[in-house]
């Protein structure tokens, strides 16, 4: 009909406004028809293909398409298939409307097409993407998007990206429809830019074809398996003018830098180009693309996404920016965001995708960026690394990347160290050793990224630590009970544990540095038939005291200060308590030791690296600096608050027979206090000069002339104020233990 019409009258049907287009008498389907023909015939008439689009009627064409299609929907019962859709889907329309837009002809006409695909995916409610003659130049559409950076399209190609990623993520199982089995060529095809007249023409007269003959290959996309046909041909029975638009000849631009080794999942593809865009909003918007689409639960998709594109979230990053980049704030930023971009996608993943993806954080990142920068012999550059692997750990939240940095940074060994295999995982032997390093800074940064490590939910953390070298007890010299111990025993004391209050190294202990047991019966909970209180452990009372009584009196500067008294403690350690056993509910640890008779006693006993290195700081806590010291204690406290029967004696009950040549934590600290104790004698006007410090340090009094041994001072209240945190968590833990 259309071809009938003289030039003058197309003119005047071009001019006019679409509301006098849409005529009330015309049904809808007609309507339909003549906006579409009105584009076809501006194909036909013009010669000039340089005008933009915008200068044609053809936006407001497809326009008033959407909106009959939208008042069709409407108009009729749910689900229910109009003739306007009909028409759209038999006549193949979104199939000439993507070759129009790979075209860009008239210029400008890819943007419209991308604006036509998102309406329609957006507004019609009913099912689209199922039909062969949706999907499919929906499909070659997406491999349209992303090819080039930063045009004048991205807003649109993301925004058609993601109502695609929208509709998989409510209809999962149409993901299968977008994935293919072969590689796509991405060489555009030249050819002369001429379209005839009678190839227009021949869309009035097009067959309709219902697509009833394509139904295996609906069904086979519907399995993940595409047709054999390559995407840029046109199927058979497609029409002449799509033939003939297909062979327009597009101007080439310079793709995207991206290394497309596989189209499987062009989707993907698409938006992980996207990603890069210089406008962050576009950024932005492709990463929760992508976020939709690795949560899709269909095993196939996952499988494709892992295996078949270059979905690694270290594509973003390249190793020489991140090298020359982590001095500046604003890269080492747009660093983190991308990690907790990372980190959230997997999170969101579909299981297999997330394994595959966290391997390859750890394939490509950890170990391929961030292991030959913590290795590295320049103090600066292991600091920088160390901050950044610190911020990494307590960034991550997903099971899955953690285990994978859990495994880089410690490896995965669960059996007891030895000390002639202690550097058997390189890493984490010298990231250990660090945290006694020559420089105070490294060794500070070292020691809070295994504090926060130890906070994380992860069980071999802890086991591969420390509790692996605890398992046996061999730490603990094993006396079996004769008749003349039981006695002790009742009376609430280990047989062959010597009472510190006859220990010579405390004989200046006085009664006010001590609780009474009076004191302990308001405090300590109640005995019950399910929790005697004589049940062979150590009673808490002789505990705290322990740690209490360890510092001498005149070494002690808390009493001179309101409000830094050993129940200051209480709280914080309940509330840490708490949470440490919140954290490690799920790992089934047992509520008692290991049994003497089943542990092998024989073995040499090694605290292991890490308790090594710490106890040997701990050694030198009257020699360090404050901010060390500190950081040191920090450490301890986390790991003893852990409610395992094993950390808790070992690093907790003064009162276990260690083994020869065996140390604990209070053994270490016992013999702190005995050089503390000889090196007073020689400092004038010891106590004084400690109130002071410690007034100076709690901000009471200002800063003023450098005061003789200022190191040893601080390192003396440090050990005050630990003493009294390892008193308080013991008791806590004493009393969580003992309530039914």
């Amino acid at each position: 009909v259309i071809s009938r019409f003289s030039p003058s009258l197309i003119q005047h049907m071009s001019s006019e406004s679409p509301e006098s287009m849409l005529a009330p008498s015309l049904p809808l389907q007609e309507d339909f028809v003549y906006h579409w023909k009105a584009i076809t015939h501006y194909y036909i008439e013009t010669s000039d293909d340089k005008a933009p689009v915008t200068d044609t009627n053809i936006p407001s064409h497809l326009e008033q398409m959407l909106d009959i299609l939208v008042q069709e929907e409407n108009e009729r019962e749910s689900g229910e298939t109009g003739p306007c859709m009909e028409y759209l889907l038999h006549h193949k329309i979104l199939e000439t409307l993507y070759t129009l837009g790979k075209a860009d002809c008239p210029p400008g006409m890819k943007q419209q097409v991308l604006v036509f695909y998102t309406k329609l995916l957006g507004r019609i409610r009913q099912p689209l993407l199922p039909h062969i003659n949706v999907h499919r130049p929906v499909q070659k559409l997406i491999r349209l998007c992303g090819e080039v950076l930063a045009t004048p399209t991205e807003n649109e190609e993301i925004q058609f990206l993601c109502i695609v990623c929208a509709k998989l993520k409510q209809d999962p199982y149409l993901v299968n429809f977008f994935l293919e089995n072969k590689l796509k060529s991405l060489a555009s095809k030249g050819v002369p830019n001429v379209i005839s007249e009678d190839t227009l023409k021949g869309q009035d007269s097009l067959s309709t074809d219902t697509g009833q003959s394509r139904q295996p290959e609906e069904l086979s996309g519907a399995a993940g398996m595409e047709p054999t046909e390559s995407e840029d041909e046109p199927p058979p029975q497609m029409d002449d003018l799509s033939t003939s638009l297909d062979n327009l000849s597009v101007s080439s631009l310079p793709e995207a830098s991206v290394v497309r080794p596989n189209q499987d999942y062009n989707l993907v593809n698409s938006l992980l180009n996207l990603t890069r865009s210089p406008d962050g909003r576009i950024a932005v918007k492709a990463c929760e693309g992508l976020m939709l689409l690795v949560s899709l639960p269909e095993p196939a998709a996952a499988k494709c996404l892992t295996q078949s594109t270059c979905l690694s979230p270290l594509s973003v990053f390249s190793h020489k920016e991140d090298a020359s980049a982590f001095p500046g704030k604003r890269a080492l930023i747009s660093f983190l965001s991308w990690f907790d971009y990372c980190d959230q996608l997997i999170k969101e993943a579909q299981k297999t995708a997330a394994v595959a993806l966290a391997k390859a954080v750890h394939e490509r990142f950890f170990i391929g960026v961030m292991e030959p920068q913590l290795m590295q012999t320049s103090e600066m550059g292991i600091l920088t690394s160390t901050a950044l692997l610190h911020r990494i750990v307590r960034q991550v939240t997903s099971d899955v990347l953690l285990q994978e940095m859990v495994f880089f940074i410690l490896g995965e060994q669960r059996e007891p160290e030895t000390l002639a295999e202690i550097s058997r995982h390189p890493l984490r032997h010298r990231l250990i050793e660090h945290c006694d390093h020559i420089s105070d800074e490294i060794s500070i940064m070292t020691l809070r990224m295994f504090e926060h490590l130890l906070q994380k939910p992860n069980e071999h953390i802890l086991y591969n630590l420390v509790l692996r070298n605890l398992e046996e007890r061999n730490y603990t010299e094993y006396k079996p009970l004769c008749p003349e111990d039981k006695d002790v025993v009742e009376n609430g004391l280990i047989a062959g544990a010597v009472d510190l209050e006859e220990d010579p190294l405390f004989t200046d202990i006085s009664p006010e540095n001590t609780l009474s047991n009076q004191e302990w019966l308001s405090s300590s909970p109640p005995a019950t038939p399910d929790h005697p209180k004589n049940d062979g452990k150590t009673e808490v009372h002789k505990i705290v005291n322990s740690f209490l009584c360890l510092v001498p009196d005149e070494a002690k500067s808390s009493y001179h200060v309101e409000g830094t008294g050993y129940d200051t403690y209480l709280r914080d350690a309940h509330r840490q308590f708490r949470d440490y056993c919140a954290i490690c509910l799920r790992w089934e640890w047992p509520g008692s030791p290991k049994a003497l008779e089943k542990c092998n006693l024989e073995a040499a006993f090694f605290e292991g690296h890490f308790l090594k290195v710490l106890f040997d700081r701990m050694g030198r806590i009257l020699d360090q600096p404050y901010d060390v010291n500190l950081q040191v204690t920090s450490v301890l406290s986390r790991l003893s608050l852990f409610p395992h029967p094993h950390i808790h004696e070992y690093l907790l009950d003064p009162y276990v027979n260690l083994a020869s040549g065996c140390r604990s934590l209070f053994s270490v600290i016992v013999r702190v206090v005995g050089d503390l104790m000889l090196r007073i004698q020689r400092i004038q006007d010891f106590t004084p000069k400690l109130l002071l410090v410690r007034k100076r340090l709690l901000g009471l009094e200002p800063e003023g002339p450098v005061i003789d041994h200022i190191t040893l001072l601080e390192g003396v209240i440090v050990l005050e104020e630990f003493c009294k945190e390892l008193a308080a968590i013991a008791f806590v833990k004493y009393h969580a233990s003992s309530t039914p």
